[in-house]
Order: C-alpha cells, then sequence, then structure tokens
C-alpha cells in the first residue's frame, strides 16, 4: 500500500516513517506503564440485540483467575514493572486456562491501586461516568497480560457480529445488499461502490469502522495460534491469513482499499491527539497512581506523546466535517453519536472473551477520538486551573483512546 489517501492531504510513506521512527516507541512505552495496563470492563453483558446462546465458540473461554501463586512476580512487587520472568509466568498461566479465557488477576497490591485510582477520579470533577464502571460485574484486566490474538473465534458468529455492523450501522443505502459471508475472504464490493458516491461524513464513518476491521485482523493474522498441542501452544505471524483478508487479487481489489481505511483510521485518531493536548497540560491533571515520582515521570512522556503528535506536518482537516447547513450538521453529528452508540453494544454480542475485551476498548478508544474532534470549542475555552466543566475524560476514556491509537 503506497501513495496518496482519499479525503487526506496525507500519504502512506509519511505516516509510516512518523509512526515507526518517532512516535510509537514513545506510545509503546506510555502504554506499558501502570496507568495505561489496567482497563475496567465488564465482559458479562447479555447481548442486547439477539439471543446469543453462542458463547465462545471454542473451548475454556470462560474468565478464570489464576492461582494467586502464578501471578508474576512483576506485578506482585511493590513496582508493578512488567520483566521479562513475569512474561513467561503469565504465558505459563495462559496455557492452563486455555485459548481464549481473560486473565483478570490482579495482585493484592495492584487492586489496592485500583480502588485508589477510583476514589481519586470520583473526589474529582469527572462526571462522565461510563455504565460499566458503576457495574458490579465489571472488573479491571490486565492488557498486557491479555494480549490481542488469534484465539479461534471465527465462522458464523464473528461474521454475524461484523454484517451487523456494516448492513445497520455504516448508513448503508437500504438498496444495497450484501449477503451474508461466511468465507474470510469475502468481497464488500457492494458496498464501496456507493462509498465514493456518499457525502465526506458518512464515507468518513464507514472508512473508520472499516480501518477498525482491518486492524483486529491485523493482530490476529500476526498473532495467530500456529501450534495447539498439550505440550506447546505457540502464536506467530499467518502470511496465508494476512493473504486471504488484504492480498489484491484475492479479495477481488479490496484488501488494499482495506489497509488504507486502517491508515485513514490512524490520522483521525492521531489528529484528535494532536487537539485533546490542552486538557492533559493543565498543571493540575495528573495520571494518578498514588506514586508521585512515577505519576510525575508518566505525565512528562503523556506530554511528549501528544506533542509529537501535534507535530505531524500533514494532519487530517476535520473542518470539512459538518461544515454546511448547521440544522444538518446538527443531524448528522446526532446520527454519527447513534451509529457509533450502537456498534459498541454489538460488540457486548461477541462470543470469545477476549475478543470481546480488545472489540469494547477499541471501539470506545475510537468514540472518545470522535468525542475530542466534536467538542474542539469545549477544549479551548478549558482554564488553566480548576475543575473542567465543559470538557471531561474519564480515566476509562483516557486508556482507551491511548491503547486503541497504540493497536
Amino acid at each position: 500500500v503506497t501513495g496518496h489517501l482519499d479525503d487526506c492531504t496525507c500519504d502512506v510513506e509519511t505516516i509510516d516513517a512518523f509512526n515507526n521512527y518517532k512516535l510509537f516507541p514513545r506510545l509503546n512505552e506510555l502504554l506499558e506503564r501502570d496507568y495505561f495496563r489496567y482497563y475496567k470492563v465488564n465482559l458479562k453483558k447479555p447481548c442486547p440485540f439477539w439471543d446469543d446462546n453462542s458463547h465462545c465458540g471454542m473451548r475454556d473461554c470462560a474468565v478464570q483467575p489464576c492461582p494467586s501463586d502464578e501471578v508474576p512476580d512483576g506485578i506482585r512487587s511493590g513496582s508493578y514493572k512488567y520483566s521479562e520472568g513475569a512474561n513467561h509466568r503469565a504465558e505459563e498461566c495462559e496455557e492452563a486456562k486455555r485459548l481464549g479465557a481473560v486473565d483478570d488477576s490482579l495482585s493484592s497490591e495492584t487492586r489496592r491501586a485500583v480502588l485508589q485510582w477510583t476514589e481519586h477520579d470520583d473526589s474529582s470533577d469527572s462526571f462522565c461516568e461510563a455504565d460499566d464502571i458503576s457495574s458490579p460485574e465489571a472488573e479491571y484486566v490486565d492488557l498486557l497480560l491479555n494480549p490481542e490474538r488469534y484465539t479461534g473465534y471465527k465462522g458464523p458468529d464473528a461474521w454475524k457480529i461484523w454484517n451487523s455492523i456494516y448492513e445497520e450501522n455504516c448508513f448503508k443505502p437500504q438498496n444495497v445488499k450484501r449477503p451474508l459471508a461466511s468465507g474470510r475472504g469475502e468481497s464488500l464490493i457492494y458496498l464501496t461502490k456507493w462509498v465514493s458516491g456518499v457525502c465526506v461524513e458518512k464515507r468518513a464513518f464507514y472508512r473508520l469502522i472499516s480501518g477498525l476491521h482491518a486492524s483486529i485482523n491485523i493482530h490476529l493474522s500476526a498473532r495467530y495460534l500456529l501450534q495447539d498441542t498439550w505440550l506447546e501452544k505457540r502464536w506467530g505471524p499467518n502470511v496465508t491469513e494476512f493473504q486471504q483478508r488484504f492480498d489484491e487479487v484475492l479479495t477481488r481489489g479490496e484488501g488494499p482499499r482495506r489497509l488504507k481505511n486502517l491508515y485513514f483510521l490512524y490520522l483521525i485518531e492521531l489528529r484528535a491527539l494532536s487537539k485533546v493536548l490542552p486538557f492533559f497540560e493543565r498543571p493540575g491533571f495528573q495520571l494518578y497512581t498514588g506514586n508521585e515520582s512515577q505519576d510525575a515521570e508518566m505525565k512528562h512522556l503523556l506530554l511528549e506523546v501528544l506533542h509529537l503528535a501535534r507535530s505531524f506536518p500533514l494532519h487530517f482537516d476535520e473542518n470539512s466535517f459538518f461544515a454546511g447547513n448547521k440544522n444538518e450538521a446538527a443531524k448528522l453529528k446526532e446520527e454519527f453519536r447513534l451509529h457509533f452508540k450502537n456498534i459498541s453494544k454489538i460488540m457486548d454480542c461477541v462470543g470469545c472473551f477476549k475478543c470481546r475485551l480488545w472489540g469494547k476498548l477499541q471501539t470506545q478508544g475510537l468514540g472518545t477520538a470522535l468525542k475530542i474532534l466534536f467538542s474542539e470549542n469545549l477544549i479551548e475555552k478549558i482554564p488553566e486551573s480548576g475543575p473542567s466543566y465543559g470538557f471531561q475524560l474519564t480515566r476509562q476514556e483516557i486508556v482507551a483512546l491511548f491503547n486503541a491509537f497504540g493497536r
């Protein structure tokens, strides 16, 4: 995939160079810090759209905590560092629970720290709390112990999810039909034909969802279960799987478009990071974990990442969004919000819990990016000190935003 991206002033090569050599190394360092590795999620919410008894189309997908003596030493220690030895122990623990189970083990020290974070959020001006946070079934999950990878979840159940997203939530005209596809190399030709003819906002919405789909498929292909025996489980790149999803010939020309939509998604989330800098720059804002020196160091690293994001020379120009008639723009904005809210609800229908975890995190991250882009006027008015009543991000939204961009 090379060259110019539609609806942008940017090209693939500029993004590759900027991301790979400047931004990603710093971002990756940030995502390994305590504040960003623990994500609170409710994986037990029922599917709101259809009766689904197919919870996990694979064996042993239930969430079972590891025995406490198998929790990595790096987490049990006071510094919560993620060492190579801890990583090895985590993999052994995961082997015991099979493929799709979510490792929800946290050390007692980490649980105490997590309670402190919640109290800190409650005592601040954080007033747009996500529903999941207050649910008694919501639990903190260590994202480093639960990497996004292929778990065996595929077939009709997985395609039901994506068909529902594309068919009902991507502003698709009623006269465009696309049959349910159970094969991996399915074609979105019908959808692509109308994409070029719709307004820039609706086209952008479709491209964001396509980019999210591409991102998830790339991770599943890159960390694919290559060997699964009781003696050994081994994950690694599966080139054949990648080609079936993205090769130009095998996908009848769709693969490169999907990959370009991934770059488009990257630009949108990068733009959101550059816009939200004033919110994080305030002296009173802290990434609270209770350790003052680590918190200060973490905020310094966060601001470094955000300043890098702002320095990108060819940002997406969101001023082309909703630039027409004010009433029409307001109506379209509300449609955007409702469509996206629906997509986030569909993630509760994903059968594999690990897939559900990463699906929910990435949709919340993209939703947070859209919230930022639609709140530019409010962000500009944020006072340097005191509460930010006009615009606010919860810890949940912050963790989702940066981890989704990291994906």
